[in-house]
């Protein structure tokens, strides 16, 4: 069975340290080695976890907080760093583009540059850009390319805007307003917010070949499915909401190790929608292999959640 899993980070710190004010999360800061790190202790580990492949992304602020013209060259210096880094592991690791976002044109150029000249299997977006929604009708340079190439878009969560967080999570004890933003509630709820958008919006009717990946087994969407439906409804969808989302997006268990929100993504997501993933290093690759070895599936389904359903939205060989 070939495990891929395309949820998986790094962060070289020379290029945080080019952006002030970049407002990366203090556990990116606290794993700075880890994320750095991509031929010892990662590959390490994926190899006693039995992990073919790995699809490197970029995680946090980066290229969207700089000024036109030096973003896309930012985004693009990045993107050789990375390629360069795994280019002697082929078969071990893929990666996601970094993109310099507040220049949707640029998004589309890099987008396809790293694709030509490395072999790039698609993008990940870190939360909003600009406080911006991707149905924003400035990204349409980018939905656009990234549709005609025929590569998906990872929409990861990032940071709430500074009026969500203070509205939502302000006068909370220590440190739990910023828990419940991020990984305890709130980059949840508005990666799925993100998802819902692209749907009742229309875009996603506007680039019905446009593959959208979002991890966390669905970021809550799942358990909402059915009632997503009826508000489609009332609206005069063009589509079913839950035909959109079987058509165009895909859902990874990345961070997310039990099996209820798994059983729920599968009834409503559908088996070939479904990725595995870890998360790593925020998880570990330990947790991921125990809980993929664990789930009640035929051999053949767990297989296409382990790597197959990857390989096939990537086009990826799996054999080492």
């Amino acid at each position: 069975m070939h495990i891929v899993t395309l949820e998986e980070h790094i962060v070289f710190p020379e290029f945080v340290r080019e952006i002030a004010g970049a407002g990366q999360l203090s556990a990116i800061s606290r794993m700075e080695e880890q994320l750095a790190d991509i031929t010892d202790a990662r590959l390490a580990s994926m190899n006693a976890n039995g992990i073919d492949i790995q699809v490197l992304s970029v995680v946090g602020k980066g290229a969207e907080l700089l000024p036109p013209g030096k973003d896309q060259a930012f985004a693009a210096r990045y993107n050789d760093a990375v390629a360069s880094r795994i280019a002697p592991y082929p078969d071990r690791f893929k990666a996601f583009a970094h993109l310099p976002m507040a220049s949707p044109q640029a998004a589309a150029e890099e987008l396809e540059r790293t694709h030509a000249e490395h072999g790039f299997c698609g993008a990940l977006i870190n939360g909003l850009t600009n406080d911006r929604f991707l149905d924003h009708p400035s990204f349409a340079p980018l939905l656009e390319r990234a549709e005609q190439l025929q590569l998906p878009l990872y929409l990861h969560p990032g940071l709430p805007p500074e009026a969500v967080a203070k509205a939502y999570y302000s006068d909370l004890p220590g440190s739990a307003g910023m828990v419940l933003s991020s990984f305890g509630w709130g980059w949840h709820a508005e990666t799925a917010l993100h998802v819902l958008r692209l749907v009742f919006s229309g875009t996603l009717d506007r680039y019905p070949g446009l593959k959208i990946i979002i991890g966390h087994m669905g970021e809550m969407i799942p358990m909402m499915m059915a009632r997503t439906e009826i508000a489609g409804k009332s609206i005069g969808l063009q589509r079913p909401v839950s035909q959109t989302l079987r058509e165009q997006v895909h859902i990874t268990t990345s961070g997310i190790f039990t099996l209820p929100p798994l059983m729920a993504a599968l009834a409503t997501f559908g088996i070939d929608n479904v990725l595995f993933s870890v998360d790593y290093p925020f998880s570990t690759n330990e947790a991921g292999k125990s809980f993929l070895e664990n789930i009640p599936l035929p051999a053949e389904q767990l297989a296409r959640i382990a790597g197959g359903n990857a390989a096939q939205l990537l086009g990826l060989t799996t054999a080492r």
